[in-house]
């Protein structure tokens, strides 16, 4: 009786590890299949891919050996979405269950995979302080950027996605026609060399802008440099602190129809305007991050509306973002920053009020290199009541710290690339981004990568299912 009941239970041990055995070998061969339509999907809903969806799908299981496991494909698109669903088969010979009736088990597969663009709200801040001239760094930032143009400002994205361009070192020039939009202080006359405004330090704690205060222009001068040939001291004025809106080499003092490519761009889908501008960006003067980030942030903030349909009525913005930017709670629009420094926020410094406070005493500034004039016409102990220090390397990490957490409490993405920057400087990066994923440090050709990542999850090519 022992005999028959241990035989019995042999049997039973050897059928469970045989129908063990079937099932690993049919969850082995649906992982098989699954993984290929995963692939499939993917690749065919890129909206980037140009060949036929459905054709793609065929394409990856017949390179697979699976041709004749496709039973259906399926493809919705529009303008801002393509989706593409896969439905696979096939079924595998059992080697144990066939002797409880079971000869064959069906292994399926379904997937899906999704890329859609909502509309996307887009701030692309870069430095073009001074160190961008080192190393090939202003060509690997231009080279990288306008591949981030190219790949998000496509036909398929038309009226979905505008990006606006705040080029930043020492200062922001918002260019004239923001400029002429805010409350510029009545006390002090207004300069026509630059276009740059003094941001309060309470405004870093918020996204917006208070259009209702008036705003400091920026003193037009040169601080930061001055070159010696041969011994002599020149009189360079081309790397002011505020970046000259018109062409640095023109002759002109006054040039506001030359060249605006240091100038902000607000609010485009011109990938063609945006990538000449990038081209033609040189380095200049210092780094104040927190300034290019303000900006940034402002031209993703619903308070700038205003400015920017004015801005669309005088032709400088497309009818379409006329409305622009939306509102926070828009469930339909994304907002994002992309931030990008090869340095960390230093120290700036204005002219004190007893030599910048006359319409003489700026256009003196617009012919000669403070320090030139400093070091040619006033005695070295009386340097100090020229110049007063308006920012510390300190006071810059907090206001960017400060604005970039109002812009994480609006949900705004921010992206931040360390461009050959320090450890600190890292740090502070790494701390503005919404997440440490979000944040890249690189070195030279690898900005090209990072642009590249950033423009794809922006894309938002997912797998759903």
């Amino acid at each position: 009786m022992i005999t028959i009941f241990a035989c019995f239970m042999i049997l039973m041990m050897l059928l469970i590890g045989g129908i063990g055995a079937d099932m690993m070998r049919h969850e082995m061969e649906r992982t098989r299949i699954q993984a290929v339509a995963d692939r499939a999907v993917l690749a065919a809903a890129d909206r980037d891919q140009k060949l036929d969806p459905e054709s793609v799908v065929r394409d990856y299981f017949a390179k697979s050996g699976m041709a004749d496991f496709v039973s259906h494909v399926d493809v919705q698109q529009g303008l801002n979405y393509k989706i593409v669903s896969v439905d696979a088969e096939t079924t595998i010979n059992t080697q144990f269950m066939d002797a409880l009736g079971t000869e064959t088990l069906r292994v399926p597969a379904f997937a899906t995979a999704e890329e859609r663009v909502n509309k996307v709200e887009i701030s692309l801040v870069l430095d073009i302080s001074g160190s961008m001239k080192n190393n090939n760094k202003m060509l690997n930032l231009q080279t990288a950027a306008t591949e981030f143009v190219d790949t998000l400002l496509t036909t398929g994205n038309k009226n979905l996605i505008s990006i606006s361009v705040v080029p930043y070192s020492e200062q922001v020039n918002i260019g004239p026609a923001i400029f002429n939009q805010l409350n510029i202080n009545p006390v002090n006359p207004k300069h026509p060399y630059s276009h740059c405004v003094e941001i309060q330090d309470n405004e870093y704690d918020s996204t917006s802008l208070n259009l209702s205060r008036n705003y400091f222009q920026m003193q037009h001068f040169q601080w930061n440099y001055y070159s010696i040939e041969k011994g002599n001291q020149l009189n360079t004025i081309y790397d002011t602190v505020c970046p000259q809106y018109g062409d640095p080499n023109s002759t002109e003092k006054n040039n506001p129809n030359g060249d605006d490519y240091e100038a902000v761009r607000a609010i485009s889908q011109d990938a063609a305007a945006i990538k000449d501008q990038i081209w033609k960006l040189k380095p200049r003067a210092g780094t104040s991050i927190f300034l290019g980030m303000k900006w940034g942030v402002a031209l993703l903030d619903p308070g700038t509306r205003g400015v920017v349909s004015r801005l669309s009525g005088m032709g400088l913005v497309d009818n379409v973002f006329a409305s622009r930017p939306a509102s926070y709670n828009d469930a339909e629009t994304m907002k994002t920053v992309v931030l990008m420094t090869d340095g960390q926020n230093d120290r700036s410094f204005r002219i004190t009020q007893p030599y910048y406070n006359s319409k003489s005493d700026m256009n003196h500034w617009a012919d000669y290199n403070f320090q030139y004039y400093l070091n040619r016409y006033v005695g070295s102990r009386h340097h100090y009541k020229w110049y007063e220090q308006k920012y510390t390397a300190e006071q810059g990490d907090g206001f960017l710290e400060s604005i970039c957490n109002a812009a994480k409490a609006k949900r705004i993405i921010i992206w931040a690339i360390g461009f050959e920057v320090t450890d600190h400087g890292a740090n502070v990066m790494r701390n503005c981004a919404s997440s440490p994923s979000h944040f890249f440090r690189v070195e030279g050709i690898q900005i090209s990568d990072a642009f590249n990542s950033i423009a794809r999850q922006i894309n938002q090519l997912r797998l759903t299912q």
